[in-house]
């Protein structure tokens, strides 16, 4: 009789055992499954950025074109894009927090000298005339709209993917097995608006012209 109970609890414990083991193993490749997703929209991120990267040396080399274009406005975008390839990205992988600021704030200053570019292409009407470059203007305004898409995806399979780390079971080993959190994208508020430009046309409003008194009326006669 007591052999007996002894098999049956035995026969428990390994139930239990093995029903545990195979939830492990279906939560851990859950959280495969989902640290692939987040490296998948990271790619995106990563496909869409080179896309404004490819437009801009068409888009420099045709507002070079135009006679008396502010030359500081290229050298603004020049030294944005600098500071982008001064990052270094490890391939297939998501940047931890520290690179991420770097890589956004990379990108936002170069997001913001194309913005001035185009501002002060405003002012040179034939500029505003020329198709190519209406059309690089047309591909970097698609592609700025696929940038915040694309940022958009990855925040949200990283935050599906960070929260999946720290649930029950996975939280007792993700971090033994190399799960660890990914970092968002955080841009602050306006950041990705381009900044106001204002031309100086060479002409002042006139001042408020002063006041003229007026005659008083004449006497009565009397």
């Amino acid at each position: 009789m007591k052999k007996s109970i002894g098999l049956g609890c035995l026969a428990l414990v390994l139930g239990a055992v093995l029903i545990l083991g195979m939830g492990g193993c279906s939560s851990y490749n859950g959280l495969v499954s989902q640290q692939q997703n987040v490296e998948k929209a990271w790619a995106q991120v990563e496909t869409v950025y080179q896309r404004r990267l490819d437009l801009i040396p068409n888009l420099e080399a045709t507002v070079e074109g135009q006679a008396g274009f502010e030359k500081s406005t290229l050298t603004e975008i020049a030294t944005a894009r600098a500071s982008i390839n001064q990052i270094r990205l490890a391939p297939g992988q998501t940047p931890d927090e520290a690179t991420m600021k770097q890589f956004e704030s990379a990108q936002g200053g170069l997001g913001s000298a194309l913005g001035r570019l185009l501002a002060v292409s405003e002012n040179y009407p034939q500029l505003r005339a020329n198709e190519g470059f209406m059309s690089l203007q047309a591909e970097l305004a698609g592609t700025e709209n696929r940038i915040s898409v694309e940022r958009g995806r990855f925040n949200e399979a990283a935050a599906s993917y960070n929260t999946a780390i720290r649930s029950i079971p996975a939280v007792f080993y993700a971090a033994a097995l190399g799960f660890q959190g990914k970092a968002y994208f955080k841009s602050t508020a306006g950041a990705a608006e381009p900044p106001k430009v204002q031309f100086n046309l060479g002409n002042k409003p006139a001042p408020p012209s002063a006041a003229v008194p007026v005659p008083a009326a004449p006497a009565p006669v009397k």
